[in-house]
């Protein structure tokens, strides 16, 4: 009677548990091909500039990267890497970078509150100055930041992607709620705001953050298409570089060690051969 007890109180809680697990569903994100991909890829070095741009001229506006500094972006593996500026602090480039960038700061001999020109010391400086100005201007949504945005989300830089290339039209029959957007790689429960058939509810959800790219929004230096789908794999490549600027160092290093547990697993088997060999086993 016990294990019968035990048997019905778990069909129970399975039962109970099955919709609220299934209730929120997005759509598998899409499939990306990138040039740091495997255990040899590597950032495009190119892509990670227009990616930068795509971010300052477009994703800044709402979006802070508080563990960013300019000075990263003129590290090795960076975006504006030069070998003859071994201190990102001396790359002329970045320092013209933050220099357009204004920082609020405070005067050292009056205290008073100043603006001045960004220096490579510098952090991307925040959008909003606290939370709940940065809720009340999204309309109570609060924009992540995205220094690490990219190892935060299951799916990676491909769900960072789907999202910016995800909005459209909602389907027929579905009701979005005031200062919302349906985005089908957006994780929702649509079934409380779809009329149609119950066992046709859409996947995705609804996310506060307006269609922030559109054709021709950012023009980029190199002459690269300005497409929607462009910028939203350059700006996703320059936030997974931003989560892991130390990638392809660590897959250098990882590659070394193998060659050398390699070359050391060879060296030996042949002393071992050579030490036993006259011995019977």
């Amino acid at each position: 009677m016990l294990r019968k007890a035990f048997a019905f109180a778990a069909l129970g809680l399975a039962l109970m548990a099955g919709p609220a697990l299934s209730a929120t569903t997005e759509a598998e994100p899409r499939d990306v091909h990138w040039s740091f991909e495997g255990p040899l890829g590597k950032f495009d070095k190119a892509q990670l500039q227009r990616g930068y741009k795509v971010y300052r001229e477009v994703c800044s506006a709402c979006h802070a990267m508080n563990q960013m500094y300019f000075r990263n972006l003129g590290q090795k593996g960076g975006p504006f890497y030069d070998e003859k500026y071994k201190n990102p602090n001396d790359n002329p480039y970045v320092k013209s970078l933050a220099k357009d960038i204004q920082i609020k700061d405070i005067d050292q001999d009056t205290g008073d509150a100043i603006t001045r020109p960004g220096g490579t010391a510098d952090r991307f400086p925040a959008p909003f100055p606290n939370e709940p100005a940065a809720r009340a201007s999204n309309g109570g949504a609060l924009p992540p930041d995205l220094s690490v945005i990219a190892k935060a989300r299951e799916g990676g830089t491909a769900y960072l992607y789907s999202i910016l290339t995800g909005f459209h039209a909602p389907p027929a029959g579905m009701t979005v709620p005031p200062g919302k957007y349906y985005n089908p790689y957006m994780p929702g429960d649509m079934s409380s705001f779809w009329k149609g058939p119950k066992d046709k509810v859409p996947v995705g959800g609804f996310i506060a953050m307006p269609p922030p790219l559109a054709p021709g929004k950012v023009t980029f230096d190199d002459g690269s298409p300005s497409t929607v789908a462009q910028q939203a794999k350059d700006v996703s490549a320059f936030l997974a570089w931003a989560a892991e600027p130390k990638m392809e160092e660590r897959k250098q290093f990882g590659l070394g060690a193998m060659i050398y547990l390699l070359g050391f697993s060879i060296l030996l088997w042949f002393s071992y051969k050579r030490i036993w060999r006259n011995v019977a086993h």
